[in-house]
């Protein structure tokens, strides 16, 4: 389907390129029908094509954040800061099948996929957020879950470890058996875990990806190597972390301009106000966080860029961008912080059309006026953003009847889970 904003082709000239993995020699990028058909040092411009000039801007394959959490508006919010896919990582069937069927009819939001309903324990993480929802309690239902996840549309498995956490959790066996399950269907596993022991609970099981990086305690050595060697990749999540964790990383994203000028009034007064941490429980310090990633980069271990939004204190789109400057400072290369968004998400989850500025590829494009792969936070001054070919109005999504209705879905959100878990401590 073409939209209004594609033309029989376009050609960006006079750029840098950054292809996925580094920096190429090309200086042209030149698409059609919403798929790049010509990377070049020279010119790559034909007769009739619209030609644009990057002015020595950087091109970048679109990026992928690699775990959300949908809310109405989370497509076209992400698109406006250059986010043309997300990977969701818990959403009731309705949500997920309306958030696709946008995505499959409109050029002006980014694409998606979704594990859907997520495993987990009766009363286990996240009942608070979604329940009712289906769960297990013994390790013989782990193929029939599996069966209907696949029957709901689900892309890839996602289970919950509770293990050194505050909520009821499957047990091991559980979780190894949705693990075998899932392979044998051909589905990637994605595994929650809160607590290193979590860790080593689904690295044993044979999980695919970690999502969220613990901070009850340092990864020893031992388990990073078993990591490492298993070829599991780790999505830390530090833009939640530090929120969680007593920082004020939505106030962070809101003092640069380059992101708080696209995210609009609404959104900069509630990241600027975000609390912060649990309410006065002792937290780990954040910086365990950040040693933690930092241990896991130095053995080689695969990390994928994702916010987690919209938990308190991220936005979606604008928060990978401070993703991307957090994996920077755990001491990993811009260069391995922008595959962490784009060819590493590509490639574990089996996206082959996208995550590259290559012929063939689809032409999910962010044109930004600086370098990040000297300045990582270059990523956030955005000249142009295309979808499939389709050029984004990043005007359009601010003070539309998108984004009131995606802030009545958080604020409601919000007020549930604050409700149940005052409602827990009460029972307690």
């Amino acid at each position: 389907m073409r939209g209004e904003g594609v033309v029989a082709a376009t050609t960006i000239v006079n750029a840098k390129v950054f292809d996925g993995t580094r920096s190429r020699d090309w200086t042209s990028v030149r698409f059609a029908d919403g798929v790049i058909a010509d990377c070049s040092a020279a010119s790559a411009t034909r007769d009739g094509d619209q030609v644009i000039d990057a002015g020595g801007g950087t091109v970048l394959p679109g990026l992928i954040d690699t775990h959300v959490h949908l809310v109405p508006g989370a497509l076209a919010q992400s698109l406006t800061f250059g986010v043309t896919t997300v990977l969701d990582m818990f959403s009731k069937p309705d949500l997920v099948a309306e958030a696709k069927d946008q995505a499959g009819s409109r050029p002006d939001v980014a694409d998606v996929r979704s594990s859907g309903v997520g495993a987990t324990a009766p009363g286990g993480h996240p009942s608070i957020m979604y329940a009712p929802f289906p769960t297990l309690t013994a390790t013989d239902q782990a193929e029939r879950f599996v069966a209907e996840r696949i029957a709901a549309g689900s892309d890839y498995l996602k289970i919950f470890s509770g293990t050194g956490g505050l909520w009821p959790s499957l047990d091991a066996g559980t979780i190894t058996a949705l693990t075998t399950a899932a392979h044998a269907s051909g589905l990637v596993v994605v595994a929650h875990v809160s607590s290193v022991a979590g860790v080593r609970e689904v690295v044993a099981a044979g999980v695919d990806v970690v999502a969220h990086v613990p901070v009850d305690a340092e990864l020893d050595e031992a388990l990073v190597g078993r990591i490492a060697d298993a070829g599991i990749a780790v999505g830390p999540t530090l833009a939640t972390v530090e929120n969680t964790l007593g920082e004020s990383g939505g106030a962070a994203v809101v003092a640069d301009p380059r992101l708080a000028d696209a995210l609009g009034e609404a959104w900069t007064r509630r990241l600027a106000t975000s609390v912060s941490g649990w309410n006065g429980r002792r937290m780990p310090p954040y910086s365990r966080a950040e040693d933690n990633v930092r241990r896991l980069a130095e053995a080689g271990v695969t990390l994928l860029a994702g916010t987690d939004a919209p938990n308190p204190g991220t936005v979606f789109g604008a928060s990978l961008h401070r993703e991307l400057e957090l994996l920077v400072r755990c001491g990993i290369s811009p260069t391995q912080a922008l595959a962490a968004a784009t060819t590493a998400p590509a490639r574990v989850f089996g996206l082959a059309d996208r995550g590259r500025v290559a012929p063939g590829q689809r032409a999910d494009l962010v044109l930004v006026s600086g370098d990040p792969l000297t300045d990582i936070t270059a990523t956030r001054g955005i000249d142009r953003i295309w979808r499939a070919g389709t050029a984004c109005d990043r005007r359009a999504f601010v003070a539309s009847a998108a984004e009131a209705e995606q802030l009545d879905a958080f604020d409601a959100q919000v007020a549930k889970a604050v409700a149940a878990v005052r409602e827990r401590r009460v029972t307690r």
